[in-house]
């Protein structure tokens, strides 16, 4: 596993400690690994940062891979592995699509140009794009996996959607809850992606699929009503028209994260893809309010905040601008 210590790959880590199976973890130091690994420090980032990897002579059935900066650090590092590892697993995302991305499409809409293996960090969509080329550079398309991730929620995220909603529950009174209430969300439980990815590497599955829930699978009002009712059922959930939410300047996705208006290209993007190629190799999701209550258990044992990457920009509604939209 390069990284493994944060969210997906602390996921795809236990899922697979977890099979029994041996695992070494290549990472920088920076948060403490799941117990039962072998562990190697490195910065991918840094000259001679893969020096412990380059350094052993062990090979791996798989190794999986969730980069998502320079391309040219993929690159490298797929380079290094090629020849000692039968698989790579990159953990990609379904921003590698041009937009806008028609609605129910699938593997087939065409991705974003301009990406390259070599390539210093540009933009998401094109690191991504370009860490997916690097793997199969080195690797092939048959022994090259691509997944491409929608949203992921769940423990360890350290991002701050559902833990911002969660918390901002918690807190109780009236809340601003983006309608309609049944806006049909897609999402994967950050541990149905690690059993789903590691099932597929170890059937040999070579090439792009995408990975959330099938259409419809939630619904924003059933992903809220789980957070109310996990975290005590003391919010009044208000629920507001997505005219009325627009209108007062609110960011989709970013200010009120998960949800994006009905009917938009945002909601084509990232709520109605055709997922019927991952579905069709076992891809199974539990329902919303075990990935609710779970990543609940998790955030207060954290004491109610979640870590947060660097590199992502801060979700949330400013309290007061809920306050002038709620009119309380």
């Amino acid at each position: 596993m390069l990284g493994g210590t944060e969210f997906v790959g602390r996921a795809v880590v236990e899922a697979a400690l977890d099979r029994g199976w041996e695992v070494t973890v290549f990472h920088r130091g920076r948060h403490e690994p799941p117990a039962g690994v072998r562990s190697l420090l490195g910065d991918r980032t840094a000259p001679d940062g893969l020096a412990a990897l380059a350094g052993t002579a062990d090979e791996w059935d798989l190794v999986v891979d969730t980069w998502s900066g320079a391309p040219r650090v993929v690159r490298d590092s797929a380079r290094l592995l090629a020849g000692r590892v039968s698989r790579y697993v990159y953990v990609s995302s379904c921003s590698v699509y041009a937009w806008p991305r028609e609605a129910g499409s699938g593997e087939g809409a065409p991705v974003v140009d301009g990406a390259s293996p070599d390539a210093e960090a540009t933009d998401y969509a094109r690191d991504k794009r370009g860490g997916e080329l690097a793997a199969t550079d080195a690797f092939g398309h048959e022994n090259s996996l691509l997944v491409r991730c929608g949203l992921i929620l769940g423990p360890y995220e350290n991002i701050g959607r559902l833990p911002w909603w969660l918390n901002r529950i918690a807190s109780g009174g009236p809340v601003l809850a983006p309608g309609p209430r049944e806006l049909p969300l897609q999402y994967i439980d950050v541990r149905d992606l690690a059993e789903w990815t590691l099932s597929a590497a170890e059937a040999g599955l070579g090439g792009a699929y995408d990975l959330v829930s099938t259409p419809g699978h939630s619904t924003m009002g059933a992903l809220l009503d789980a957070c109310a009712e996990v975290t005590g059922g003391r919010a009044e959930l208000r629920w507001t028209d997505p005219e009325t939410v627009l209108a007062a300047g609110i960011e989709p996705w970013t200010q009120l994260p998960v949800w994006v208006p009905p009917a938009s290209e945002l909601h084509a993007a990232v709520y109605a893809m055709d997922v019927s190629r991952a579905v069709g190799t076992g891809l199974h999701c539990r329902p919303v309010r075990e990935t609710v209550a779970d990543t609940w258990e998790w955030l207060r044992s954290h004491g109610g905040t979640a870590p947060l990457r660097p590199d992502r920009p801060a979700v949330g509604l400013d309290p007061a601008v809920e306050a002038k939209v709620l009119g309380t």
